[in-house]
């Protein structure tokens, strides 16, 4: 990244800015702008997010927010209620006070003498959710949004659920969220208040997995701030970005498809981070686009960025597998609209461990010479067969990479294994595929509650094969409608599962493969018991989004700049960061677990002299086909040290289940010094809704 002190634009820095809301409560903000905006008001960005300004995030927004200044914009960084140095409790995710809080922040933004009442939001992941639901609330001074890494479903497309199946990131990601909401403010900010403060956190925040795990179906909890729930609610502009090995994969492509205002989508093969940070790379010059869109919807400056495609996305080059990659080989590829007029969806039967590709001739079509006597074995009821092992998925990597640990999926040989298995073979010319494949399969379970993972890959010549994209279905979710219904054992159902999107080459000579399994631990919590998958193979197709080679790319070979960013602000390493992700298997007691450290070692923010550490484990584990084994632990260590301030948050959270219940175990422990000045334990069951 190419550091820019020299902007257009001379810069000033308000540290603390306070924020009061109509209840009382007020806010922390941190605010860049230019200094000539005194007298000459300018439009407000604003990033709303609960990760900490003053400390976690600090380097990151030091490096976006003062460039985007630098360019005549007054970018304010605020603290969601409850978090860094905001006052009250944050208690879970999108609540309806979070947004209307939003809502009195962005109008008191455009009441400042420094801003001409024009506003907009950006950010990535909590940040782009943010942005997009309130400007699906259409506050007056709202003009246009811009948001990387994020979903307008939160029940079908985000951390906990997939196809009605329940992710192991709803355990992860609500044992990050147990910790950010309970660390204290900083007492250089809020003073001799900060002590009250943190323990009014500790005193009322529960684990946010016990709420997502009442709701296990789509229900009204998922459909507020769903902007699904009705695209037109959005008026403004939006400028909507993620990667493809990101959770994040689909919400652009369905924004672009649905929403009726002017849009822009950006696709590259990033992982869960900015375009500008993007790894694995090629990162782009993100800052210099967001910079655009602003100057055009903020101050109405005719610069084209509106010109183009409607959609830019990395076509991926094939790569051998691994669990993460500097960069990702392939092109710029554009689309004028979307749903593209260049995609062509191309159905390929499922026929004897075959894909059957365009043009050649299916089992009962020949004249038997390949040793069989032409009839249609599915037609009197055989099908395959597949009844997987707990430990297929142990190689699926993170539903949303971070690539840091390597958290991209390995080889997929080990998991194809337990799996069906259906290859094209090899491929006379290269095909490209953009979108989302679907698998509709022809089906019978001998269990009630089933689940379906489906993996698309890309196999070398030597075998070797690379997860492309996969998908996961809930099968008592079948119809889709959230309200799931149990299966009956043996009789023959048709149920679609969608994989995520993704931009990809298969190469000539390479094959393209479809595996199908009843588990995929630890990615997704498995059903209750062992299932027996029947597939019938004549009625079954594989559809793959093919965007012909031969179509032009429109786009020129290197459509972006190099990214760019303000210098930011210093650190000093105080202890090394530790990265680690291990599968561990005892052939004895046949236990396995995997496990993962993510450790960012302690790191001192030199101009305000604090020491920060954070470290989470996550730990998955199974005992042999038990499906009743399967449990998962999330702990966090977060501590904030300067003089004689020291203090940590330790959390533990555990899920365990039976064939009927979940049974969740969990601590908080907040210390000063070594000193436990509070401590609370949690104990308690759910039911399983047709999980």
């Amino acid at each position: 990244m190419r550091f820019v002190s020299n902007l257009p634009h001379a810069t000033k820095e308000e540290e603390h800015v306070v924020v009061p809301l109509s209840d009382g409560t007020r806010l922390s903000a941190r605010i860049w702008r230019p200094v000539s905006s005194d007298d000459e008001p300018v439009p407000a960005v604003l990033e709303y997010i609960p990760y900490r300004k003053r400390d976690l995030t600090a380097v990151r927004d030091s490096i976006h927010h003062p460039y985007i200044a630098g360019h005549g914009y007054a970018c304010v960084r605020v603290d969601l209620r409850g978090t860094g140095d905001s006052e009250g409790v944050l208690a879970d995710e999108y609540l309806e006070r979070e947004q209307a809080d939003a809502e009195e922040v962005l109008a008191w933004l455009a009441e400042q003498p420094w801003c001409d009442g024009n506003t907009g939001m950006m950010g990535i992941s909590w940040g782009a959710f943010a942005a997009l639901q309130t400007a699906a609330r259409r506050p007056p001074s709202l003009r246009a949004v811009v948001i990387a890494s994020f979903t307008d479903d939160r029940y079908a497309d985000d951390m906990h659920y997939m196809g009605g199946a329940m992710l192991s990131d709803n355990l992860a990601e609500a044992g990050t969220m147990f910790a950010y909401a309970t660390c204290p403010p900083d007492p250089t900010v809020v003073g001799d208040r900060w002590r009250d403060m943190w323990h009014e956190r500790m005193e009322h925040t529960r684990p946010w997995v016990l709420e997502w795990l009442r709701h296990q179906r789509r229900d009204d909890y998922w459909r507020h701030a769903s902007v699904c729930e009705d695209y037109a609610a959005v008026r403004c502009p939006v400028l909507a970005s993620s990667g493809w090995a990101d959770g994040y994969s689909n919400a652009v492509t369905r924004l672009l498809g649905n929403l009726d205002v002017p849009r822009k989508g950006l696709i590259g093969p990033w992982s869960h981070k900015f375009p500008h940070l993007g790894e694995p790379g090629p990162a782009i010059g993100y800052l210099q686009e967001v910079v655009r869109w602003w100057d055009h919807w903020l101050k109405g400056v005719d610069n084209g960025v509106m010109d183009g495609p409607m959609l830019q996305t990395w076509m991926q080059d094939s790569v051998p597998p691994s669990t993460s990659y500097e960069e990702r080989p392939g092109r710029w590829v554009g689309e004028p609209d979307w749903p593209s007029p260049h995609i062509e969806p191309v159905a390929h039967p499922l026929l004897r461990h075959r894909i059957v590709t365009p043009g050649e001739a299916t089992f009962g079509e020949g004249d038997g010479s390949d040793g069989s006597d032409g009839s249609d074995g599915s037609s009197d009821g055989e099908a395959m067969t597949v009844q997987s092992p707990l430990s297929v998925g142990q190689f699926a990597g993170k539903w949303a990479s971070y690539n840091a640990p390597p958290d991209l999926p390995y080889d997929q040989r080990e998991e194809d294994g337990g799996s069906l298995v259906f290859d094209t073979g090899p491929l006379e010319e290269p095909v490209e595929i953009l979108g989302s494949p679907t698998v509709e399969l022809d089906l019978s379970v001998s269990e009630p509650v089933a689940t379906v993972a489906a993996r698309l890959s890309d196999v070398a010549p030597d075998g070797r094969a690379t997860r492309v994209t996969y998908g996961v279905l809930n099968l008592t979710h079948r119809d889709g409608t959230g309200e799931p219904e149990p299966l009956e054992p043996g009789r023959r159902y048709r149920a679609t599962v969608q994989l995520n999107g993704v931009a990809q080459v298969f190469p000539r000579g390479h094959r393209i493969r479809l595996s199908l399994s009843t588990s995929y631990w630890p990615l997704a919590w498995p059903p209750p018991r062992p299932v027996l998958l029947s597939v019938h193979e004549r009625s079954s197709t594989l559809t793959l989004p093919v965007r012909p080679a031969e179509e032009p790319d429109e786009l020129p070979q290197r459509p972006f700049g190099e990214p760019e960013g303000a210098p930011p602000i210093t650190t000093t390493r105080l202890s090394a960061p530790e990265q680690r992700w291990e599968v561990k298997r005892d052939l004895i007691g046949y236990d396995w677990a995997l496990e993962i450290v993510k450790d960012r070692g302690t790191v001192r923010i030199d101009d305000i002299g604090l020491d920060v550490g954070c470290r989470a484990y996550e730990r998955y584990t199974a005992t042999a086909d038990d499906f009743t084994s399967v449990g998962g632990e999330s702990a966090w260590t977060m501590r904030f040290r300067r003089d004689d301030w020291d203090v940590r948050v330790e959390t533990r959270t555990e899920l365990r289940c039976s064939e009927t219940e979940f049974f969740v175990d969990a601590t908080l422990d907040g210390y000063e010094g070594e000193r436990r000045v509070f401590s609370r334990t949690w104990n308690e069951t759910l039911p399983r809704d047709s999980l």
